[in-house]
């Protein structure tokens, strides 16, 4: 049997045409695409699932962890912020008043442990992170993209970038319905796992990781009960519900490349197998679980990092506490007290090509960095930062890398981001 098989040539449908073209519907891709369609561009935001927020929903990794840098001071707010509000404002957040960020004192710490914001080494202080109800930030989501201006389109899977000399021209996608062609001016990968940029030849750093379902159980007896007794899970929003996070299970037998679909699926597997045996043991074995229910899994297995796009500056740990000019925001570590990494535009900007921003945990940063960039809010940071920059050359009609960083640092700020 021959290692390949040759296709014959076929004509692929246009079916839009757009002046920024955002694949990849997560927390970054929102935000690039809210950005973008504000900024008064002509916007397209296109989902392989059914709904929006990636890993911050469908992942079930429902903790903002965090916009402070463990100070008491906050270094994100924009987009981040307003989703937020808007959970908030349907009763479906949980954070500290911001009179308690910087605090400390082993209560007060032990109160905010029990939620999932607090983590990493001590000596601890209040950090202002979020936990939040996942659907009450789907729905938000929804409501900014539609409200933005923005189009949106579901369960369309991306194929490949249609690639002309220097430029994206376009991305092709699959559907139920067949195979379509989306042209732009510019496109934002805003995947995950850097699909389009990685395919379109872009150099990328890669890990393999250790994966984790995380899962919800409801009904049960004494949340603090548990708590105090040492129980590995954290409160939620919602009564007697907990959220089971990463290290809940045991860890799979191996690590795993998170795009290659037989590791994913070996993944999968024994993922819910490990939940379905965790949920069987709390029933059985602590007396607060015996009549509680498991609420869901989460139907996105938490990948942490695989591919990072090399773009035209890597951010690396050495650059800790070092402002750039070319500054579009930056992030605190959910670990650490104190670190602060600026992000760059040129972590943004894909190498060897004029067209292609990257926005998420796929942008140009180390595996040391990663860990701090890969958070929710740092990669709402980065979405809207891409999504401004878009905004900005296709009114201009120049590449992205061409844009007046000022310009776009300005834009920013005026939207209510932290630069």
């Amino acid at each position: 049997m021959s290692d390949y098989i040759d296709e014959p040539a076929r004509r692929t449908p246009v079916r839009a045409r757009t002046q920024v073209l955002v694949v990849g519907g997560g927390s970054a891709g929102v935000a690039a695409a809210v950005a973008a369609a504000r900024s008064g561009a002509d916007t397209l935001l296109i989902e392989r699932s059914g709904g929006l927020g990636g890993l911050a929903t469908g992942g079930l990794i429902i903790l903002l962890l965090t916009l402070d840098a463990g100070t008491g001071e906050p270094v994100i707010a924009g987009l981040c912020q307003e989703l937020i509000d808007r959970i908030a404002q349907r009763g479906g957040a949980f954070h500290p008043p911001r009179s308690e960020w910087g605090t400390g004192g082993d209560a007060r710490i032990e109160h905010y442990r029990r939620w999932g914001l607090v983590w990493g080494a001590g000596p601890h202080r209040v950090r202002y992170s979020v936990a939040y109800d996942p659907e009450e930030a789907r729905f938000a989501m929804n409501e900014m993209v539609e409200s933005s201006g923005a189009r949106l389109l579901l369960h369309s899977w991306a194929c490949e970038p249609i690639v002309d000399g220097s430029r994206v021209a376009g991305v092709a996608f699959h559907s139920k319905s067949g195979r379509f062609a989306v042209l732009a001016d510019v496109v934002i990968d805003a995947s995950g796992d850097g699909d389009i940029g990685a395919a379109a030849g872009v150099p990328f750093e890669s890990e393999r990781v250790l994966p984790w379902l995380w899962f919800r159980m409801g009904g049960v007896d004494d949340v603090d009960a548990v708590l105090d007794a040492g129980g590995w899970c954290f409160r939620t929003t919602g009564d007697g519900q907990v959220l089971l996070p990463w290290g809940a299970t045991v860890r799979i037998m191996r690590k795993i490349d998170a795009t290659d679909p037989a590791d994913l699926t070996y993944a999968e597997l024994e993922c819910r197998k490990m939940v379905m045996q965790e949920v069987d043991r709390l029933r059985a074995k602590v007396p607060q679980f015996r009549r509680a229910h498991l609420c869901d899994i989460a139907t996105q297995i938490g990948i942490t990092e695989s591919r990072r796009l090399l773009g035209e500056y890597v951010l690396r740990r050495e650059d800790a506490d070092q402002p750039f000019d070319d500054a579009i925001g930056s992030t605190g570590h959910w670990t650490r007290y104190g670190t602060r990494y600026w992000i760059p535009y040129r972590a943004l900007q894909a190498r060897g090509l004029d067209n292609l921003l990257a926005a998420g945990r796929c942008i140009s940063v180390d595996h040391r960095v990663h860990h701090a960039t890969k958070e929710i809010p740092a990669c709402m940071v980065s979405g809207q930062a891409a999504g401004s920059a878009a905004a900005l050359a296709a009114r201009a009609g120049v590449g992205p890398k061409q844009i007046d960083v000022a310009a776009l640092q300005a834009a920013l700020r005026q939207a209510g981001a932290i630069v």
